[in-house]
């Protein structure tokens, strides 16, 4: 273990230590259904959780970055193996993000390998710079996404990556959300708007504006790894979840 992974393992047993015997707090106005997250602990017992954020240039940073702080760490909080990984659907290398940042991404499109895949936003409002609209105009990534589905894998998105399910037509006729700028944009490409942070459609979840990665990634977690999960992260990382988590009603 290296010296940064010590101390976060230092930090989240604290943080776990604080959270033990108690009730952690609510995701939201909604809640995971009962025993679906023991339910899903069972199911994967021993098999990792398999986490794929998709890069591109242009990305928003902390639409990147939150998701892939929230996964990784929360391997301190289960027993279940949990690997996060950047891909891309172009050759691994370098991207450049939407403030310059370059992440190294050395993983290539493999959704088959993976059990939740997580898109971010950015460059939404800037149509002829590198970031969404330019990789909806490329094509090669809504294709993908389009192909990826399968019975097991989740496609998760935040801000206007969205619009990139979009463009896949993974939001048709699906309840859904993005950034507040984009909502007319998904609502008038057929998806079915809902007013929560988070909108969990089974094999389909999606989240709004920037920050709300923090929130997508939080409910993933404890929908996947149960809520002692999530509640330790949010003590470790000192966040607490907000706003609404949209779930259809269960009969």
């Amino acid at each position: 273990m290296n010296r940064r992974d010590l101390l976060r393992a230092s930090t989240a047993l604290g943080a776990g230590g604080a959270v033990a015997g108690a009730t952690g707090p609510a995701a939201s106005a909604s809640s995971v259904p009962a025993g679906a997250a023991g339910a899903a602990g069972a199911a994967g017992a021993g098999k990792p959780l398999r986490v794929h954020v998709v890069m591109f240039d242009g990305v928003e940073e902390l639409d990147f970055a939150a998701p892939y702080e929230v996964f990784s760490a929360s391997r301190f909080f289960t027993d279940r193996p949990v690997e996060v990984r950047y891909v891309t659907t172009s050759r691994p290398g370098f991207v450049r993000a939407s403030y310059g940042t370059r992440v190294g991404v050395e993983h290539g499109w493999a959704p088959q390998e993976a059990d939740i895949v997580v898109v971010p936003g950015g460059g939404y409002a800037r149509r002829e710079d590198p970031g969404v609209w330019a990789e909806i105009r490329r094509g090669t990534l809504p294709r993908a996404l389009g192909a990826a589905s399968r019975p097991g894998l989740t496609v998760a998105a935040l801000c206007t990556g969205v619009m990139l399910l979009s463009a896949a037509g993974l939001t048709r006729g699906r309840p859904c959300t993005t950034h507040h700028r984009a909502r007319p944009d998904l609502e008038r490409e057929g998806g079915v708007l809902k007013k929560a942070r988070v909108v969990d459609d089974g094999d389909l979840v999606t989240a709004g504006g920037i920050t709300s990665g923090l929130e997508l990634a939080l409910w993933l977690v404890r929908r996947e790894l149960g809520a002692d999960a999530a509640s330790g992260l949010e003590a470790m990382l000192e966040y607490e979840a907000r706003g609404t988590v949209w779930t259809p009603t269960r009969i």
